[in-house]
């Protein structure tokens, strides 16, 4: 399995024009095509693999599918040996968008991130779009599980596929949403036994859905139409982001009450009924958590003129949890007497999640950068990541890491990676913050 972090092809890229190969390729029929070969496209397209169907992938990385056609994999979930698999069961990934109208199913599953002013950026899903709509058959399902806000489905995938095929969207294709639920890491729920949500523009449309997402899946859950698809995939992530802004703030007040929150959410977690237990930490990361409620607020804001307070005080707890470490790291080296300014300060742990290489939108970017502003000298150790784009940070050696953190002024574990053992570096270093709670000494926890 590839453990280096890796760097997503630019999201603009899929506005650009495809490029054409030399000679028109004669592509076979393929039962699905999958737009985006991303930790949402290639688990899905090796499902679809496994339940025998025939499926192309497109992506715009040369890199990336040069990469899957090589048998190298380059998310988390999937080893090489899956890839492999997926090419030897005819998995075709291509740079060729022309695959496209051979497909009688297109699932889009390009990136959605947040615009630099924080509201929804849906360049890769417009770009993927028009690709689609150019080389759109009459008959074809097309199918958007890139997370978005209400309406997207409806008022621009449809619009811009009819534009550029000619066709008309619920007559002359099909078009559905089904929102992606891959969670990278998870050992026990992937594709297959995970419930498929999916909701159509029509109700023949969304019998379509169903129809094909049966073969690659257990279970499949319709809904009303597209807009309740995509605003079931907000809420799930908006429920979370605001359990956690609760824990993060009450570990706040906890702390300085003498409350060991962690103890608190054991004890609360007895109970076999009504609770569901959230734990603190540096903020939330990933591509979900930090950015899906933001596009349910917008959209409400937009149309309704008010904003969701809720998501809206979640986000902004969550958000400031960094800097909340930070003065917990300075007023731990206070009390040794030491300044900030000049500390050695040592970060374990910098992707966003526990044994997975991902770091998008992780919190320990933040927490590094505002410790570099204030002067510490900042170095950080994480066995998935080789590089790091925080300026002013080093990366320590996997085989000096105990030496590190004995020398280091404070050490500060963000994530609890298996190679981690919280007790033997705590018990090493000469001052110990653990945001995970794993650590036995109480005295060191978060």
């Amino acid at each position: 399995m590839n453990t280096t972090s890796t760097t997503a092809p630019a999201l603009e890229q899929f506005a650009l024009p495809v490029r054409y190969p030399q000679a028109p390729v004669a592509w076979p029929r393929f039962d699905v095509a999958v737009v985006g070969l991303g930790y949402v496209g290639v688990p899905l397209a090796q499902e679809a693999c496994s339940a025998g169907l025939a499926v192309a992938g497109f992506d715009l990385s040369s890199r990336v599918v040069e990469g899957l056609r090589g048998g190298t994999s380059h998310i988390d979930d999937l080893s090489d040996a899956d890839v492999r698999a997926m090419t030897a069961a005819g998995f075709t990934p291509s740079t060729d968008a022309s695959l496209l109208s051979r497909a009688d199913t297109i699932v889009i599953c390009v990136p959605t991130p947040l615009s630099a002013s924080g509201g929804p950026d849906l360049g890769a899903v417009r770009g993927a779009v028009r690709t689609v709509g150019e080389r759109l058959s009459p008959g074809s399902l097309v199918v958007l599980e890139s997370t978005t806000f209400p309406g997207t489905t409806e008022e621009i995938v449809a619009p811009m596929l009819e534009e550029f095929s000619g066709l008309r969207a619920g007559r002359d294709f099909a078009l559905a949403f089904s929102p992606e639920r891959v969670d990278p890491g998870n050992g026990r729920f992937g594709i297959r036994n995970t419930p498929k949500v999916v909701g159509g523009l029509t109700p023949s449309c969304t019998e379509r859905a169903v129809a094909f997402y049966s073969q690659v899946v257990d279970h499949v859950v319709p809904v009303r139409s597209t807009r309740e698809a995509e605003t079931a995939k907000l809420l799930e992530n908006t429920y979370r982001q605001v359990n956690i802004a609760l824990v993060n703030e009450l570990a706040q007040a906890f702390h300085e009450l003498d409350i060991d929150i962690w103890d608190v959410i054991g004890a609360a977690s007895t109970k076999p009924f009504g609770f569901q237990a959230f734990r603190p930490g540096v903020g939330v990361g990933g591509h979900c958590i930090p950015i899906d409620p933001m596009y349910l607020d917008h959209h409400v804001v937009e149309r309704l003129g008010r904003p969701l307070r809720f998501v809206e005080l979640a986000q902004e707890i969550n958000t400031s949890m960094p800097a909340y470490v930070v003065q917990r790291v300075r007023e731990t080296l206070a009390a040794g007497g030491r300044d900030l300014a000049g500390a050695r300060v040592l970060l374990l742990g910098v992707t966003y999640k526990p044994d997975i290489a991902d770091d998008r939108e992780s919190p320990a970017v933040p927490l590094a950068e505002q410790l570099v502003a204030l002067g510490a000298d900042v170095a950080f150790h994480d066995p998935l990541v080789r590089e790091w784009p925080v300026v002013g940070t080093k990366r320590i050696a996997d085989g000096a890491l105990l030496t590190e953190v004995g020398d280091a002024d404070i050490v500060v574990l963000l994530q609890a990676h298996r190679s981690y053992d919280a007790d033997r570096l705590g018990a090493v270093a000469q001052s110990f913050l653990d945001t995970t709670g794993h650590a036995t000494d109480r005295a060191q926890r978060f």
